[in-house]
């Protein structure tokens, strides 16, 4: 995928806001598969101040991961799931150009932290939509199922967060997890469906 040059100064200043957001270190439990649940735990734009709220970046992210929409690789372990969804403003309004960069562990709870395995980065379309085609993540203790991600309009500030798995055992004893964080997923035979649409605070100062 090919970035033009506008996209690569937004990238830049992703990046240089980025830095400034805190990594904590993790703790704790195991999890099993997930299950479908209603689309209503994702925060809803247009009712009030209810952005999506932020997480933690945690000790894992790693800046100037490759711009793709697919993070599968030939024989990559794991349960397939397509995350889709928009990045809205609170007004409701779609975001084109939005910036978000996703990362995560491999069906077994690993990360990658020499390479760019299950990392990268995206822009939405014209009407605020972004796809990405992923496995689902393993666990490690002290977490429950999780997928991180930034993301960030143009010129606006940058919001980090997690995105949650319903029907997880560990998500009652993860002290990070957040119900509106939710994915709404169903199962698509051997693969699953989920989705998310991140509502931004576009008052929020950027940097």
């Amino acid at each position: 995928m090919t970035v033009d040059p506008s996209r690569r100064q937004s990238r830049r200043e992703f990046l240089s806001a980025s830095v400034v957001v805190p990594a904590l270190a993790l703790a704790g439990a195991q999890a099993v598969g997930a299950q479908a649940v209603p689309p209503a735990a994702t925060p809803a734009c247009g009712d009030g101040d209810h952005a999506t709220p932020p997480e933690t970046e945690g000790p894992y992210f790693k800046p100037r991961s490759p711009a793709r929409t697919s993070l599968l690789e030939p024989d990559m372990p794991g349960p397939r799931i397509v995350v889709e969804g928009s990045v809205l403003g609170t007004d409701c309004r779609p975001l084109a150009r939005a910036l978000l960069d996703f990362w995560q562990a491999d069906a077994a709870g690993r990360y990658d932290n020499t390479g760019f395995r299950l990392r990268g980065h995206q822009f939405t379309d014209d009407a605020g939509r972004y796809r990405l085609e992923t496995v689902v993540p393993g666990v490690y203790p002290g977490r429950t199922r999780h997928i991180h991600v930034k993301v960030q309009a143009p010129h606006q500030a940058v919001l980090t967060t997690q995105l949650y798995f319903p029907g997880e055992p560990a998500n009652r004893r993860d002290p990070l997890f957040v119900p509106a964080l939710l994915l709404a997923t169903q199962d698509e035979g051997a693969a699953q469906r989920g989705r998310f649409d991140f509502v931004l605070d576009l008052r929020r100062p950027a940097g």
